[in-house]
């Protein structure tokens, strides 16, 4: 068999393991080990004797990516994101910044619901992990709704669906992984997920408005603030906004000249900042070993799926699988746009089956190359390029339209892995409850997709500027 052609055997065999719940680490890796494996042996003619040669060769093979890939300084970003998110629940940030969305919001129709979106977009600010953002606003923001007698589904629903924001909103542990897959800048990617995802809570919003305003009963606003308890509920959540400002100047330096510092540094000091609050606002010993552990266990998970992917990436290197696609895709005769849709719509369906980081990390590899061929490649001017954008500005734009499918399916069945996180905090909902009342919620992404391609400026606008 020719490499391609095992390249295609394996990854088929592969898709099949993880559709019937293997794990995506293992199966990456042990697809990608396996051929390996099979690439060298069918080099030397499937001799007998020269089995234990292809096995050796593969598993040295297998055995370099973990530590040469994974060093990388860029991938210190994620625990520094992550734990950030924990320590802001932690310092109760979280419901200090719900508490103001709620009396600045609460007021218009389905206000409850909007300000719960809006909490969880302020949240994903100072944490990258959707999952983490679900869990905390299960807790604080449902038995709220629920007071004021929400249906329990859409209550649910409106969590699960505003905790994908921090696919988007940097800083993001998933825009990380997918500039260090497709090595661009991780500093653009986080700068260019800020307006898309704005713009996403904003459309959520918007749907919640309208939907309470078309049924009866459906969200009832909430009024009874006056100006004062308003301005009193801003100071507990500026520290948030203090901790983005700063990372945002570290990183992006406003005032031109290089900048201050890396992601990662900038992270980091994010991380002490809220560290800092948390202790001035009574953190025990025993909540600062809770956000470390739960810290530790997301970013263990996050790596272990990396190590894995990576092998079977190594595999589709040597198989030349992503140059087979990528001409495959430039040969076709109808339109790239369409094309691009398509491979959109194809991430849509493969998410129903895989989380977010694994199908991004399997895919990549294979797809990234095609569409940044059939832009014209890497190094294309804009005025020579089919979508009309360079070749670095394609891959930022790509890279937000696969994250926010990767946000998509944070929230459809049977995997959407945030619902099972709000159907986990809360005893009264079931898993298909959660599914149920995150279904309007696919109309509102499907509208910010097709903005999102049909206007690629509103992703490339603040990238732009730096």
């Amino acid at each position: 068999m020719e490499p391609i052609d095992i390249g295609l055997a394996v990854t088929g065999g592969m898709l099949v393991f993880v559709i019937l719940g293997m794990r995506v680490a293992f199966a990456a890796a042990g697809a990608g080990l396996i051929g390996l494996i099979w690439i060298f042996w069918a080099k030397k003619g499937y001799a007998g004797e020269d089995f234990l040669w292809a096995l050796t060769v593969a598993v040295k093979t297998a055995g370099q990516v973990p530590h040469s890939k994974v060093s990388s300084q860029a991938l210190s970003l994620i625990p520094t994101f992550i734990l950030i998110g924990y320590l802001a629940y932690y310092a109760g940030l979280t419901k200090a910044l719900f508490e103001a969305a709620k009396r600045w919001i609460a007021w218009v129709p389905g206000g409850l619901a909007v300000s719960t979106v809006f909490a969880t977009a302020g949240f994903a600010a100072v944490s990258g992990a959707s999952v983490a953002t679900a869990a905390v606003f299960a807790r604080i923001a449902i038995p709220e709704m629920l007071k004021i007698g929400y249906d329990k589904k859409f209550a649910a629903g409106v969590v699960a669906a505003g905790g994908t924001l921090a696919s988007l909103i940097p800083p993001s542990a998933i825009l990380v992984i997918y500039a260090i897959i497709v090595e661009q800048d991780v500093g653009k990617l986080l700068l260019a997920g800020f307006l898309p995802g704005v713009f996403s809570a904003f459309v959520y919003g918007a749907l919640i408005i309208g939907l309470a305003l078309t049924i009866k009963g459906f969200g009832p606003p909430v009024g009874g603030f006056t100006w004062r308890e308003r301005l009193v509920a801003l100071p507990p959540a500026l520290p948030i906004v203090l901790v983005v400002v700063t990372i945002i100047f570290f990183v992006y330096n406003p005032f031109g000249g290089d900048a201050w510092g890396t992601p990662t540094e900038g992270g980091a000091i994010g991380a002490f900042i809220v560290f800092l609050m948390a202790v001035w606002r009574g953190m025990r010993w025993a909540e600062l070993k809770a956000a470390l552990l739960e810290t530790a266990k997301l970013s263990v998970m996050i790596f272990t799926i990396i190590w894995g992917v990576l092998v079977y990436v190594r595999f589709l290197g040597f198989a030349d699988l992503p140059g087979a696609f990528a001409d495959w895709i430039t040969s076709l005769t109808v339109s790239p746009m369409l094309i691009l849709v398509c491979i959109l719509l194809a991430y849509a369906v493969l998410g129903m089956f895989m989380d977010a980081i694994g199908m991004l990390l399997l895919t990549l590899p294979v797809v990234y190359p095609a569409v940044m061929a059939l832009n014209g490649g890497e190094l294309v001017s804009a005025a020579d390029s089919t979508f009309g954008m360079s070749g670095p500005m394609c891959a930022i734009w790509f890279g937000i339209l696969v994250v926010k499918m990767a946000e998509f399916c944070l929230i459809t069945p049977p995997i959407g892995l945030n619902c099972f996180v709000v159907a986990g905090v809360r005893e009264d909902l079931s898993v298909q409850d959660v599914f149920k009342g995150v279904t309007p919620f696919f109309i509102a992404d499907a509208i910010t997709i097709a903005l999102l391609v049909s206007f690629p400026m509103i992703v490339l606008w603040l990238p732009g500027q730096v």
